[in-house]
């Protein structure tokens, strides 16, 4: 591939990894919950590593012709985002290590979750098939679905960075400040409700 296209596509993925969104709400708050966000951000890279598959194996061009599946791909991961936030609300987050000292989720279950609120996302889905074949080269001596899972695989390395940053940043921030971590984990929260109704008021309106 050449260097000018992959360069062009690492600047435009840091642009659309640096917004908040509910990935980011998630990777605070396993931040603040847990030992380490490192189990959830795996989770998480590895739903965009699905949408990633699906799209370079063409699969994902046959599903965005089907408004079905698409549409019901977004109420399901609204749902699930929805009810991770009232879960957030009603549970927020206390100083780091007091939920570990009392056994906590597993990784198992962070990593889980992480997979459900990026592999449930159609947002995460509908990105992958409208970006990368845009930055793939039919005249390359790479096949097109290869370029795709190349550049998916670099949108997902700038997720990892990112959302590591972003877990340990606010377990580093807040881990003294005990009242602060209770308001950005309910702020979390918030957020992926506002995100899930968007979702599903979207499909509603169209």
């Amino acid at each position: 591939m050449a260097w000018g296209l992959l360069m062009a596509f690492w600047a435009v993925s840091v642009l659309f990894v640096i917004i908040p969104g509910a990935d980011w709400a998630y990777a605070i708050t396993a931040g603040l919950r847990h030992r380490s966000p490192v189990p959830a951000v795996l989770g998480m890279l590895a739903g965009h590593l699905l949408a990633t598959l699906i799209v370079a194996a063409g699969v994902g061009t046959l599903v965005s012709r089907v408004p079905v599946v698409l549409t019901v791909m977004t109420i399901l991961g609204a749902l699930y985002l929805i009810w991770l936030g009232v879960g957030l609300l009603l549970h927020p987050a206390t100083v780091p290590g007091a939920e570990a000292a009392t056994g906590g989720s597993s990784p198992l279950r962070q990593a889980m979750k992480g997979l459900g609120i990026s592999g449930l996302n159609p947002k995460v889905f509908l990105l992958f098939l409208a970006l990368l074949p845009q930055f793939t080269d039919t005249g390359a001596l790479w096949p097109v679905g290869v370029q795709m899972g190349t550049l998916g695989l670099l949108h997902i390395f700038n997720c990892a960075v990112v959302y590591l940053i972003v877990g340990f940043g606010a377990r580093r921030v807040l881990s003294a400040r005990p009242m602060a971590a209770r308001v950005v984990t309910r702020l979390s929260g918030i957020a992926m409700v506002v995100i899930g109704v968007i979702l599903v008021v979207e499909k509603i309106i169209h």
